[in-house]
């Protein structure tokens, strides 16, 4: 036994049998404007 896992499965996997999925951000992140507002809001 040895301290590597086994990877053969890993290099001989098929990439093109994947689906393409469209990817959809879930939490987008603030935009600047809206952080500049909420740090206005928060010191007044």
């Amino acid at each position: 036994m040895s301290d590597k896992p086994d990877i053969s499965e890993v290099t001989s996997f098929d990439k093109s049998k994947l689906k393409k999925t469209e990817t959809q951000e879930k939490n987008p992140l603030p935009s600047k404007e809206t952080i500049e507002q909420e740090k206005a809001a928060a010191t007044s």
